[in-house]
C-alpha cells in the first residue's frame, strides 16, 4: 500500500499494482474503441489516422458522420455499461463476500428485463419507454429483494437465497409475458434480452453517463473504505466506527441504479458482471473490493467482446450477450470447478 500527503495534510492510500491494472485496463479499452470505430459494423473501414483525426476534429464530413453519429455512440455505450455492470458486479460480490453474488444470479437483471418486457408487451412502448421500465423493473425487484432479506440487518447469505428465489420468480414471469406477446413484440423483447449494443446511440449513453456521473463518487470516494471493513464482518466494521446497514444500503442501492441503467441501455448482458470483479481480483492480487479494476476491466471487456460480436463470423453480426454468455459460462464452470478444488464449495 502506497500513500501520498498533500501539503494540505490530506493524504490518498493506493495499491501500485491495483493502479497498473487499471491503467492497463483503459489502455486496452482505448485501443479496442479505436479499432472497433475504425473497423465497426458497415462498409466503410477507416484506418486508425482517419478515425484520431476525426476524432480530434480534423475528418471530412463522411468521416464525421460515421464516427460521431454511428459508430462512437455504440463503442461509448459499450464502454459505460461495462464499467456500470462490472462496478455493480463488484459491489454486490464484497456485501454478499461471495464471488457468485453478481446482480446476474440475484435477480436484479432479470427484474429489469421484467420491466422492460411489461412496457414492450402491456404498454407496447418505445425505446424511451423501455428504458425507464427496465430502471423501474430493476429497482422494484432491489426493493424487494432487500424486504425480504431484512431481519435486524442484511445478510449476505440471506440475500443470495432470496435473491436466487426471486431469479427463479421472475424467470417464468418473463416466460409468461413472452408467451402474450405478438411474433414482432416476442422477436423485439428476445433481441433485448439477449443484451444488444446494435444501433446504440447517444439516448442510450447519455443517461447512463449522467447517472454514473452521480452514483461513482458515491461508491468510489464515499463508501469505499468502508466496504474494505465490511469484507471483515459487520462486527468488526462497526467497532471501527463503520455504520453498517447504513453503507449497505447506500451501495446497494447505487449497484442496483448502475445495474438497471445498464440494463436500460444495452439489455441485460450475461456474465459481465460476474466474470469483470473476479479477473481483476486475480490480476492485482489484493484484498477487498477492486472498485476501480474492476469497473476498467469490465469496460475493456464489453468494447473487446462487441468488437467480437461484429467481427468475428463473417457476414453475420452477433448480439454482444451471446459472446458474453458463451465466455462467461465456460468461466462460471471453471470458477465452479476452482472453488470445490479449494474445499470452499
Amino acid at each position: 500500500m502506497s500513500v501520498i500527503r498533500t501539503a494540505g495534510g490530506r493524504s490518498v492510500a493506493f495499491r501500485p499494482r491495483a493502479l497498473a491494472v487499471g491503467l492497463g485496463c483503459l489502455v486496452v479499452a482505448a485501443v479496442a474503441s479505436v479499432f472497433a470505430i475504425g473497423s465497426g459494423s458497415g462498409d466503410y473501414p477507416m484506418t486508425t489516422g482517419q478515425v484520431l483525426d476525426t476524432l480530434l476534429g480534423s475528418g471530412n464530413p463522411a468521416d464525421e458522420f460515421i464516427v460521431n453519429d454511428i459508430r462512437l455512440p455504440r463503442v461509448v455505450t459499450a464502454l459505460l455499461v461495462g464499467a456500470a455492470l462490472a462496478l455493480g458486479g463488484a459491489v454486490f460480490q464484497s456485501v454478499v463476500r461471495n464471488p457468485l453474488g453478481s446482480p446476474d444470479v440475484l435477480g436484479f437483471t432479470h427484474g429489469a428485463a421484467t420491466g422492460a418486457l411489461t412496457v414492450i408487451v402491456v404498454f407496447g412502448g418505445g425505446s424511451l419507454a423501455l428504458a425507464c421500465g427496465a430502471v423501474a423493473g430493476g429497482l422494484a425487484t432491489g426493493l424487494l429483494i432487500y424486504g425480504l432479506a431484512w431481519r435486524q440487518g442484511v445478510h449476505g447469505y440471506r440475500l443470495v437465497l432470496i435473491g436466487i428465489g426471486i431469479t427463479a420468480i421472475l424467470t417464468g414471469v418473463n416466460g409468461y409475458l413472452l408467451t402474450r406477446a405478438q411474433i414482432t413484440e416476442a422477436a423485439r423483447a428476445v433481441l433485448w434480452m439477449t443484451g444488444s449494443l446494435d444501433g446504440r446511440g447517444w439516448d442510450d449513453a447519455v443517461p447512463l453517463l449522467i447517472a454514473m456521473a452521480v452514483l461513482l463518487p458515491v461508491v468510489l470516494l464515499g463508501c469505499a473504505r468502508a466496504m474494505r471493513m465490511l469484507e471483515m464482518g459487520d462486527d468488526a466494521a462497526f467497532a471501527l466506527g463503520v455504520p453498517v446497514e447504513r453503507i449497505r444500503l447506500t451501495v446497494l442501492a447505487a449497484a442496483v441504479l448502475l445495474v438497471s441503467f445498464g440494463a436500460a441501455a444495452a439489455g441485460p448482458v450475461a456474465f459481465v458482471a460476474l466474470t469483470a470483479p473476479q479477473v481483476a481480483r486475480r490480476m492485482t492480487k489484493a484484498p477487498g473490493p477492486n472498485l476501480l479494476p474492476s469497473l476498467c476491466t469490465g469496460a475493456a471487456l464489453l468494447v473487446i467482446a462487441d468488437l467480437a460480436a461484429q467481427r468475428a463470423f463473417s457476414g453475420h453480426q452477433l448480439p454482444v450477450g451471446v459472446i458474453t454468455g458463451v465466455l462467461g459460462g465456460g468461466y462460471l464452470v471453471w470458477l465452479l470447478a476452482t472453488e470445490r478444488k479449494a474445499g470452499r464449495i
